[in-house]
């Protein structure tokens, strides 16, 4: 199975119609003609793609290309980068595409099973996954026991990728709300996600049937238990970032938690790359990755070929988890006891200001100068504050004279103004404590 996972992490760096390169090999290739290249991507095409209606319009593109001489003439990687773009212009499948690599195989092994492409070297690769620990980048534990995943590819080597995502879900149920981060996860192993999404989805659950080429459909399903930690306490609520990087198996789960509800969408649209692809050595360093597959979900939900899975909460990529920090501390904060719903209220309202920031009742020129032993200043038209000898915390704009300290959301500074002139400023803690700091010169030692 752990193909799988080096089929679709080839497939996210060929994710756009622009052919990523990589660096010449020691070794030398001998060159072929670019005809006799792009030859064999048509036989492979012909023989393997996952829509048999669509392999005639890619044929002729190619047909064409060879006969007007586009092919001719050009280097190595020039060649890889005209061919899949003339596949994209008819096909538009981001798993198709050919790649310059000189570290290929010599000779192209058509298709899968005996003589097909299969797994690399098992220990290289299980290695190789180890060292990005199956694709879990980051935990982190944030204000109000929210706790975050950055998990950056499904990664599946069997016994050791169950244990390092048990071990991350272990980690995430421990706190009072969770987010997955998938903004910069470009795929995998459908058994990554099944196990993931057995924390989610009960048992004995049809996940997504897969299709490949006129093989009979496969099925991916929950197990037959819950996991041994247990099922996911439905009183916690979970948050899944998205991106247009988003893409292959990511989307698959991300349809998951579109169909069974079990966490919300935030950010962007994802890539739109739902074909199950294949990589094929092309004598002459090439390699093509041809789609061979494709998923179908459960109840007449189709697949997000091409169109990608819509968040529930469309933000940009980059305010995605200030955005799910905002509705996991609005969630939490309902039915808290009532400090705890201060709180909970604050840092909320701190993190829609990073989202939607609040307006101005001045310039923020205004706002900047002394106040005894803090200094508001200007820094890229932002309001930074800091007390002497303390750490500098940027000003989130949550009213029009109000801003929460981005370091420490439980404090608010309300500016005060007599005039139109700002005179000073309250310092305000989520317990109900205050201070006064009238604008001037600090206090004579």
């Amino acid at each position: 199975m752990f193909h799988k996972f080096i089929i679709a992490a080839a497939a996210l760096a060929a994710a756009s119609p622009v052919c990523a390169q990589v660096a010449p090999s020691p070794h030398a290739v001998a060159p072929r003609s670019g005809r006799a290249v792009v030859e064999d991507v048509r036989k492979l095409v012909r023989e393997n793609y996952v829509v048999p209606e669509r392999r005639a319009a890619i044929d002729t593109v190619l047909a064409k290309g060879i006969a007007s001489g586009r092919y001719d003439g050009i280097d190595s990687a020039e060649l890889a980068q005209r061919v899949t773009e003339d596949m994209a212009s008819v096909a538009h499948d981001k798993h198709l595409n050919l790649r310059f690599d000189p570290r290929a195989p010599a000779a192209p092994r058509h298709g899968p099973g005996p003589g097909g492409p299969g797994p690399g070297d098992p220990a290289a690769e299980e290695a190789q996954a180890r060292s990005n620990n199956y694709g879990v980048v980051d935990l982190r534990v944030l204000p109000g026991n929210v706790r975050v995943m950055t998990y950056n590819g499904f990664i599946w080597t069997g016994p050791e990728s169950a244990r390092a995502l048990d071990q991350a879900m272990e980690f995430l149920k421990g706190g009072d709300a969770a987010i997955i981060d998938l903004r910069a996860n470009g795929g995998g192993s459908p058994e990554a996600v099944r196990h993931i999404a057995s924390y989610f989805v009960p048992p004995n659950t049809l996940l997504v049937t897969f299709h490949m080429r006129s093989d009979p459909p496969t099925t991916s399903s929950t197990g037959p238990a819950a996991p041994a930690a247990g099922m996911w306490p439905k009183d916690k609520p979970v948050y899944v970032l998205t991106s247009g990087r988003t893409a292959s198996a990511a989307e698959e789960f991300s349809s998951h938690v579109a169909g069974f509800h079990f966490a919300t969408l935030v950010g962007e649209t994802t890539a739109g790359a739902g074909y199950r692809n294949e990589i094929v050595p092309i004598e002459g360093g090439f390699a093509l990755s041809v789609s061979v597959g494709r998923p179908e979900l459960p109840n007449g939900r189709g697949d997000w070929e091409a169109k990608g899975v819509a968040p529930e909460v469309a933000v940009p990529v980059d305010q995605a988890l200030s955005k799910a920090l905002q509705l996991a501390y609005g969630r939490l904060g309902v039915g808290a006891p009532g400090p705890r719903k201060t709180d909970y209220a604050w840092m909320a309202a701190a993190q829609g200001a990073l989202v939607s920031p609040a307006a101005l009742a001045r310039p923020v020129d205004a706002y900047a100068g002394r106040f005894g032993v803090r200094v508001v200043s200007v820094e890229g038209q932002k309001l930074v504050y800091r007390r002497d000898g303390g750490v500098s915390s940027a000003l989130l704009p949550i009213g029009p004279d109000l801003f929460a300290l981005d370091a420490d959301p439980l404090t608010h500074i309300r500016f005060i103004a007599e005039g139109g002139a700002v005179t000073g400023f309250e310092l305000q803690r989520s317990d109900g404590s205050s201070v006064m700091q009238p604008r001037g010169p600090a206090p004579a030692q």
